[in-house]
C-alpha cells in the first residue's frame, strides 16, 4: 500500500510539475506564443493579398493586349485608307495624261494633214540623204557634194528647215533639229576638204538626228525610205 501511494503520489507530482513547468513557461516567455501566431496571421494575410495581385495582373495583361491588337487594327485601317486615296490619285493623275498626251496627239496628226508642202519638203530630205550615203559608201565624195550643194544656204536646206520648224513643238524635237543641222554642216565641211572619214562620221549623225526627229513628231509613217 505504501508502496502504491509512493507510486501515485510520484505520478501526481511528476504530473504536477510538468503541468507547472508548462504554466511557468508560458509566463517565462509569453512572446514565443505571440511571436508564432503573429507569424501565422503574417503569412495567410500575404496569401490573401498576393492573390488578388495576380488576378489584377492577368486582367491587366489582358486589356493591355486588347488595347494593342485594337489600335493595330485601326493603324492598319488608317494605312489601308491612306494607300487607297494616293492609289486613286495616282490614277487621276494617269488619266489626266493620258488625256493631254491624245489631246496632243490627234492635234499634231491634224498639223501633219494639213501640212503636205512640208511633208514633200521633208521627203526631198531623205532622198538627199540617201544619193549622199552611197556616194560616200563608195567613197566618192565629188557625188555627194553635187547632192548636198555647196553650203547649208542650198534651197532643199531652206525648206527643210521651213518643215522643220512648223512641225517642231516640243523641246527634244528641236534639239534634234539643231543636230541635224550642225552635222549636216560638218558634212559638208568635210566633203569640201575631202576628208572620206570625217564625212562618214557626219552623214551618220545627220541621219541619226533626222530620224530620231520623225520618230519623234510622228512622221516616220508619212515618209518613204526611213
Amino acid at each position: 500500500m505504501a508502496t502504491t501511494f509512493l507510486s501515485s503520489a510520484s505520478t501526481t507530482a511528476t504530473h504536477s510539475s510538468s503541468s507547472l513547468l508548462l504554466r511557468t513557461q508560458s509566463l517565462v516567455y509569453p512572446h514565443r506564443d505571440n511571436a508564432k501566431r503573429l507569424l501565422i496571421l503574417s503569412k495567410a494575410a500575404s496569401e490573401s493579398q498576393q492573390q488578388p495581385s495576380l488576378v489584377l495582373s492577368k486582367r491587366s495583361l489582358s486589356i493591355s493586349l486588347v488595347t494593342s491588337f485594337v489600335f493595330t487594327l485601326a493603324g492598319k485601317g488608317a494605312s489601308n485608307s491612306n494607300a487607297a486615296i494616293l492609289e486613286a490619285d495616282d490614277d487621276e493623275e494617269l488619266l489626266e495624261k493620258v488625256k493631254k498626251d491624245r489631246k496632243k496627239r490627234l492635234e499634231r496628226q491634224g498639223v501633219i494633214s494639213s501640212s503636205n508642202k512640208e511633208t514633200g519638203y521633208l521627203q526631198e530630205v531623205v532622198y538627199k540623204l540617201s544619193k549622199v550615203g552611197q556616194a560616200i559608201d563608195k567613197n566618192d565624195l565629188s557625188a555627194a557634194s553635187s547632192v548636198l550643194g555647196g553650203s547649208t544656204d542650198s534651197d532643199w536646206v531652206k525648206k527643210a528647215n521651213l518643215a522643220f520648224t512648223k512641225l517642231s513643238s516640243s523641246p527634244e524635237e528641236k534639239t534634234e533639229v539643231d543636230t541635224f543641222n550642225s552635222s549636216l554642216a560638218s558634212l559638208i565641211s568635210s566633203i569640201t576638204k575631202n576628208d572620206v572619214d570625217s564625212s562618214k562620221i557626219a552623214f551618220v549623225d545627220s541621219a541619226s538626228a533626222f530620224e530620231k526627229w520623225t520618230n519623234l513628231t510622228g512622221l516616220v509613217a508619212q515618209l518613204k525610205g526611213l
